[in-house]
């Protein structure tokens, strides 16, 4: 088969190349990959010299299972599905079936391939934060993958969205996707917050957090900024009555045996119907995936790439 595999000899550290099928445990569906969509953090680990030549990366793909599980768990031959692992950006996945969920048949397998690590890690971030009816929820990165699942998912559980953008051409978008309020940068939101779901890290991270009211919680889910957390002591403080303020940790495979099959489903069937929006903002042959590469690595893109397979 042809996948997309690590190459530190070219500018984006990947080749497209042929290599062997994948060989489904019994408990693993094969599926034929329509479509991938790009993650910073696997592009970014693409180029680290720790990365040997020939690794197939990607983790969202989507496309038609060929061959069901052995052990008969998971889909039938011909479901379409969304799948979530390694080695994504190649024709053929061996996925097991909790990290793969049933897609509508009309669904635009492009557009449900941005659902596994964005769609999964916003939805499973807000449940952590509890009942959010009435609440006010800032996301950071919002017009990023994880960002703009997390505004949307928050604003239909009854949030009050605080979105922080670095580009304010994103405002009017944004605001089309249910936030309520949109800054360039947390220390410019004026009221408290009840929680802070952050993309960035580094310096948007300790203004978030300043941002919290008592008992608040902020859940560190990326760090594109790639800058150190620095926090001034009065901050950690507590003073004015914002105490008992805390930061979690998120990792999307933290608890290796969840089964994500249902929410991977369900997420594509509201990116299906249109109740969720992924904002795709390139797509195109997988041929021409220096383009979508570079275009991420250089922050150029405030939302998704897809890469179609054929």
């Amino acid at each position: 088969m042809r996948a997309i595999a690590v190459d530190h000899s070219t500018t984006a550290h990947l080749s497209l190349v042929e290599t062997a099928d994948p060989i489904p445990a019994p408990g693993e569906a094969l599926v034929r990959v329509e479509a991938v969509s790009l993650n910073y953090g696997e592009v970014k680990g693409a180029a680290d010299p720790k990365t040997p030549d020939g690794t197939v990366i990607g983790w969202d793909a989507a496309g038609v299972v060929v061959e069901a599980a052995a052990d008969g768990s998971g889909p039938a031959e011909g479901t379409r599905v969304v799948t979530l692992g390694e080695a994504g950006w190649a024709e053929l996945r061996a996925v097991p079936a909790a990290l793969l969920g049933a897609v509508p048949e009309d669904a635009d397998l492009g557009a449900v391939s941005t659902v596994p690590v964005a769609g999964l890690s916003a939805l499973h971030v807000l449940r952590r934060l509890g009942p959010l009816l009435g609440s006010r929820v800032m996301v950071t990165g919002a017009s990023g993958g994880v960002g703009r699942y997390a505004v949307q998912l928050a604003a239909r559980a009854g949030a009050e969205v605080v979105a922080i953008s670095r580009n304010p051409a994103q405002a009017d978008d944004l605001r089309s996707l249910g936030a309520h309020e949109i800054h360039t940068d947390p220390a410019a939101v004026a009221r408290p917050v009840h929680a802070v779901l952050d993309n960035v890290g580094g310096r948007q991270l300790v203004d978030a957090f300043a941002t919290l009211q008592a008992h608040g919680t902020l859940v560190s889910v990326g760090r594109s900024s790639e800058a150190d957390a620095v926090f001034p002591p009065e901050i950690l403080q507590g003073d004015g009555g914002r105490h008992d303020r805390a930061i979690r940790t998120f990792f999307l495979f933290g608890n290796p045996a969840t089964d994500f099959s249902t929410d991977l489903a369900w997420l594509s069937a509201e990116v299906a119907a249109g109740r969720l929006d992924p904002g795709i903002r390139w797509r195109g042959s997988w041929t021409h995936y220096d383009e979508a590469v570079q275009a991420l690595i250089g922050r150029r893109l405030h939302g998704k790439a897809v890469l179609e397979i054929g």
